[in-house]
């Protein structure tokens, strides 16, 4: 039985803890569920839960766990019943306390004036852990956010600078191949002249070739005709110049 409970403490409805953790009256119902499946004591009405600060306080932390919601829970009774062993101390050391309270009026007067101060300042304190533990909860839960919102921008970069990566190696691969086969065909046109100026060069010296043959054909003509006209007797040489005048 749960004796962890402040007098006087506020209690709360389904609905109410819905829109105080932000979250679906489903979702109260099924983490409530879970916590019950692992050992957690709520109050009850019936069938009906009654929540109070400590158990906002479990439904906060299910809620912003990273880890299975069970094995959270586990570690949410855990801690209740360590809670729930401090009070019961407590409570037998006020027993205990019994036995010596004093039977002076004044006296137990100023002895209940310092219990009611020392749990005024007890429940403010356990008030401001909550408070601390709720913002801190708040805080761990933004950082993943922020963690994850920073590790999907850094994947999304990633993704973009390696699309950009591939688009520039094409660029690259494509003027690359475009510059080898503007060589290449530079590189036939340079042959393909190289070839007609061999030709040509070919055709000349073939013309050369056959001038210099009419030459030497002259040539020998004209010598055989000097060497007839030189063999020939004194009376018959008067037809020596009209070979110069040929």
């Amino acid at each position: 039985m749960r004796r962890d409970i402040q007098p006087n403490e506020r209690a709360f409805s389904t609905k109410e803890v819905a829109e105080e953790v932000n979250i679906a009256t489903p979702t109260v119902r099924k983490y409530g569920q879970i916590l019950e499946r692992n050992g957690y004591e709520f109050l009850k009405d019936g069938d009906r839960r009654i929540f109070v600060q400590s158990d906002i306080g479990a439904l906060i932390a299910l809620r912003d766990t990273d880890k299975p919601l069970d094995e959270t829970a586990k570690d949410l009774v855990y801690q209740q019943r360590e809670n729930l062993k401090v009070s019961n101390e407590t409570e037998i050391a006020i027993s205990d306390t019994y036995k010596n309270v004093p039977h002076d009026p004044n006296q137990l007067k100023e002895v209940l004036m310092y219990v009611v101060n020392e749990l005024a300042a007890t429940r403010e304190m356990n008030v401001q852990l909550t408070n601390d533990m709720s913002q801190l909860k708040t805080t761990v839960s933004r950082l993943q956010q922020d963690h994850h919102a920073i590790s999907s921008n850094i994947g999304n970069s990633a993704q973009k600078t390696n699309a950009k990566i591939e688009n520039l190696t094409k660029q690259q691969n494509t003027y690359y191949e475009t510059l080898l086969e503007q060589e290449k065909h530079h590189y036939e046109e340079l042959l393909q002249q190289e070839k007609q100026k061999s030709e040509l060069l070919q055709k000349e010296i073939q013309s050369m070739r056959e001038e210099q043959i009419k030459e030497w054909r002259s040539q020998n003509d004209f010598n055989k005709r000097l060497e007839d006209a030189i063999q020939k007797p004194k009376g018959k040489r008067s037809g020596l110049f009209s070979l110069f005048r040929k």
